[in-house]
């Protein structure tokens, strides 16, 4: 049987509008214990993401105040996804090609319906393929990963 992004996805993460303040969106983090908050719509659909490297570099270290900026002004757009039904290993490749720790699943109305990060995918995954992914995305590429 083949494992589904569906299967080791994080369910229902918790999610922001491009209005919410950053200082909002740190907290959201802290409350989930995680480093990444999907960014959707109006209609549930997700438009973007933001990390806590994206507050950090975009907000922090620019001298900006996080309570008088919105994710708008940080997240990262367009966002990497995978489908729900998406097979563990186009999870892995997609990942690898564009080194990220975290992708946001979607649902067939495009709506955010879970996450899966590395932490997921190793207690899920091959153990060859889970070293094979934090080998992959670790790589130096010589930009910013933001």
């Amino acid at each position: 049987m083949t494992t589904l992004a569906r299967d080791v996805m994080t369910s229902d993460p918790a999610c922001c509008t491009p209005g919410t303040s950053v200082d909002e969106v740190a907290k959201l983090m802290v409350q989930n214990d995680c480093g990444e908050i999907p960014v959707v719509d109006t209609q549930d659909h997700l438009i973007g993401v933001v990390t806590d490297r994206d507050i950090v570099c975009r907000v922090v270290a620019e001298g900006r105040n996080p309570i008088g900026h919105t994710v708008e002004t940080c997240m990262t757009q367009p966002v990497v996804t995978v489908r729900e039904d998406a097979p563990l290993d186009e999870v892995l490749k997609t990942m690898e090609e564009h080194q990220i720790r975290r992708v946001p699943v979607v649902a067939d109305d495009g709506c955010c319906s879970g996450i899966i990060s590395q932490a997921d995918v190793a207690r899920e995954g091959p153990e060859r393929e889970v070293a094979e992914l934090v080998r992959e995305v670790s790589q130096e590429t010589g930009r910013a990963s933001w």
